[in-house]
């Protein structure tokens, strides 16, 4: 059963562990694309983690992750809603050659100055509330020691990531320690921390690729006595429409807008999650300046191709 994130608890309460399988939801993300294996690997890996970070976020908003830097990959973003709908796009340096073999680094930061950002938007309902932003330097060879080095450093919570991903599948194992407020179950004497590293140690990446999640679980912590909670759906869904590009348009101000027209007789925005194409007419942009209100595009509601 792919396409669902799983949690465990370990027994004495102070281990967290999910594992998250994407086929459809992941194939679905790179349909639209012709991205090499070096952009796959990277791409598929920071998707998964997107999934299991934003199940532990007590957030009803987007979670955000951004690897960003001056390679021939100069930006990766990845985002997962709340309910666990997940989008992503990559940028791509013209001309660019990835070696297939190429690491994160060489990818990604070969001046040493890339930035790994965590941006936590809350959703848009009249509120405030602002996005909460935090920055870390590209630490790491890999996604999975990016994403250690962060928690770590931002929010001081040990946390272990393994990762993978091919042009079918990606997947991930989070292993996280909590705190300890109630003591080990009796009979215990080995912390469940250091026990679960060392056997999640022994995962290579085309395990994880190969076996199911409930099956890589009992393989690693077989003897161990886990609480598991009801799988949670993942999907490929991306929200954007022709309203809020309308709305965008309204922001770049008809100025700008009246240029394009000017310059090429229409405006024509592609979306960079699913490839989605919206063209604007001079009609078109005479609605969206017409009315302050954002809805005013509702009864156009259908994108043009």
């Amino acid at each position: 059963m792919s396409d669902f994130l799983r949690k465990y608890l370990f027994a004495d309460r102070t281990v967290r562990a999910q594992t998250v399988d994407l086929t459809t939801a992941w194939q679905q993300i790179l349909a639209n694309h012709d991205y090499p294996e070096p952009i796959v690997r990277l791409l598929g890996d920071l998707v998964a983690a997107s999934v299991l970070l934003s199940a532990n976020l007590k957030f009803d908003g987007t979670l955000a992750l951004q690897l960003q830097g001056d390679g021939g990959i100069p930006l990766i973003v990845v985002e997962c809603r709340a309910n666990l709908d997940v989008r992503a796009t990559v940028k791509v340096a013209e001309g660019a050659i990835l070696p297939p073999q190429g690491d994160l680094q060489s990818l990604m930061n070969p001046g040493g100055r890339g930035r790994f950002s965590v941006v936590l938007d809350p959703p848009k309902r009249g509120g405030t509330a602002q996005p909460y932003q935090g920055v870390v330097p590209m630490v790491g060879d890999t996604v999975s020691q990016v994403l250690e080095h962060y928690m770590a450093t931002s929010e001081q919570l040990q946390t272990r990531l393994w990762l993978g991903a091919n042009a079918s599948r990606c997947a991930g194992l989070l292993l996280q320690r909590l705190p300890d407020i109630g003591g080990h179950v009796s009979g215990q004497t080995e912390p469940s921390w250091e026990r679960a590293l060392q056997l999640a140690n022994t995962l290579d990446e085309a395990e994880l690729l190969e076996i199911s999640s409930d099956t890589l679980m009992h393989r690693l912590f077989w003897q161990e006595d886990l609480l598991a909670f009801e799988p949670q759906a993942v999907r490929f869904r991306c929200p954007c429409s022709r309203e809020k590009v309308g709305n965008m348009l309204r922001l770049l101000g008809q100025t700008e807008v009246d240029d394009i027209l000017d310059e090429q007789g229409q405006v024509t925005v592609n979306c960079d999650y699913c490839t989605r194409r919206y063209v604007f007419d001079r009609v078109d942009c005479a609605e969206v300046f017409a009315s302050d209100q954002p809805n005013a595009l509702q009864h156009r509601s259908g994108e043009r191709h």
